[in-house]
């Protein structure tokens, strides 16, 4: 209830002075008075809190952009288990396969010979 009326009665300054006694409410204040009374420092303020605002931003999007670069490598790994499984059965040819799967004929065919291929399963 107290910030309730620190947000309300702001900007009389005998009345947060004299009737709050929350110290909390008594530094918000004294930081609002500094921010307020210097237009410099209150550009700061805001340019310091937009930097934030974008650096959570750009954390977020890196993180979404990891989990879908992990969904999609872990996709592939899967396919390319498919793409092994019916290799060994022998009943369909590598395009069959490939277009199976999603995966490329040289894909596929990297599966087929996994000693000459650069990357495993």
């Amino acid at each position: 209830m107290t910030w309730l009326y620190f947000f309300n009665h702001e900007k009389e300054e005998n009345t947060m002075e004299t009737h709050c006694t929350n110290p909390m409410i008594h530094r918000a204040y004294d930081a609002l008075k500094k921010l307020s009374a210097d237009e410099e420092t209150r550009q700061l303020a805001e340019m310091r809190e937009k930097a934030l605002k974008d650096e959570v931003s750009a954390l977020d999007a890196a993180r979404r952009e990891g989990e879908k670069r992990g969904e999609k490598k872990s996709e592939k790994k899967a396919l390319k288990k498919i793409a092994l499984n019916l290799l060994s059965m022998g009943v369909l040819t590598v395009e069959q396969i490939a277009r199976a799967t999603d995966l490329t004929v040289a894909e596929v065919e990297c599966l087929q010979h996994p000693d000459q291929a650069d990357e495993s399963v």
